[in-house]
């Protein structure tokens, strides 16, 4: 049913680069070959390779590489009078927004990318800046609102046998449904995900889709299962070169510990991702992996009056990325830590 997965960023003269690329494979042969087209004078492969050099920066967690490269190819883009690639260019911006919690920049950049790709007749640009601002609404808690696209991207892609999209929405799907306690439908849609991207060789998102998996099974008290996938995971991030991945990964893994009464190891994990997040500039992240990293330290003595200060910091910083469900998840940590009765908050 679903072919080999395919990585349509990667496009022109680097087309033939696959899906699993090494980051730094992709980002060497992308700044030779848009050195080559700026030579040549050749606006539409300067912008072609340009791209790749913006997602492989971003991926590596490089960001003001992946910002510089991203408005380079845009510029390249508009010369050559090609809005398909105008609306690539600007996806990528819309994507490393949202990657440093910019969240309100992306969907103003993705929404104009689909605009773009619209008018450009490219079906595929069009999908991804869909794709890209329903994964924003949903990292900002607006389940009602991009539910549905993400459905109908769901039901494109599996229509026209697109591993990768099908991939990447089924996780986004099972996300909404693990954040909103439907964990038998999140496990059942991961592990598709998985399945499917493990047949079409999308090492990424089967990556992501382990994760997944991993924190729903931790959630039902299999740690030492949750661990393995984890580090599978981890086997790939590292091959890859998948920073941002990795970092997610290293949080969830301090999840899973934490879950299991391990805090001196979950702090230790968080510890981790957080210096890892600030590393790539990865201001959502980085606070997620606070969030860890608080509770980690109340539960191993930390006095109470600098954990509840510290939690009141968070929640205004996940506040100020527009994430909905920010209060909650505080304000759940509270509850936790006994800084506040068990009632006051709600789980994300």
């Amino acid at each position: 049913m679903y072919g080999k997965a395919f990585a349509p960023e990667y496009r022109g003269a680097l087309g033939e680069l696959s899906v699993n690329s090494s980051l730094e494979e992709v980002l060497e042969k992308a700044l030779e070959q848009r050195a080559r087209a700026e030579q040549d004078g050749s606006a539409l492969e300067s912008a072609h390779a340009g791209l790749a050099v913006a997602e492989a920066s971003r991926r590596l967690g490089r960001v003001a590489e992946a910002e510089d490269a991203w408005r380079k190819s845009y510029r390249a883009a508009r010369r050559a009078g090609d809005e398909g690639a105008m609306a690539w260019a600007v996806w990528s911006g819309g994507t490393l927004a949202r990657q440093r919690g910019a969240l309100a920049l992306a969907r103003r950049l993705l929404a104009l990318a689909a605009e773009l790709a619209e008018r450009g007749g490219d079906i595929v640009a069009r999908g991804y800046s869909l794709a890209g601002l329903a994964e924003t609404g949903r990292i900002q808690g607006d389940y009602r609102a991009v539910g549905e696209l993400h459905e109908k991207l769901l039901a494109e892609a599996r229509r026209r046998g697109e591993a990768r999209h099908t991939v990447w929405a089924l996780e986004g799907i099972a996300q909404m449904h693990r954040n909103t306690g439907s964990y038998d439908t999140a496990l059942a849609m991961f592990e598709e995900a998985a399945a499917i991207a493990e047949q079409s060789d999308d090492a990424r998102g089967h990556a992501w889709a382990l994760r997944g998996i991993a924190d729903v099974v931790s959630l039902r008290g299999e740690t030492e299962r949750a661990l393995e996938l984890l580090s599978r995971a981890e086997r790939t991030c590292r091959e890859m070169r998948l920073v941002s991945a990795l970092a997610y990964n290293h949080k969830m893994r301090g999840n899973v510990l934490f879950r299991a009464g391990r805090h001196e190891e979950a702090r230790d994990c968080y510890s981790g991702a957080l210096e890892e997040f600030r590393a790539m500039g990865e201001p959502r992240g980085e606070a997620l992996a606070r969030l860890g990293l608080v509770k980690s330290l109340a539960r191993l003595g930390r006095d109470g009056a600098e954990t509840a200060a510290e939690l009141d910091e968070l929640s205004h910083t996940l506040g100020g990325f527009g994430l909905q469900h920010a209060r909650e998840m505080v304000d759940k940590a509270r509850a936790e830590l006994g800084l506040v009765t068990a009632g006051a908050g709600t789980a994300a």
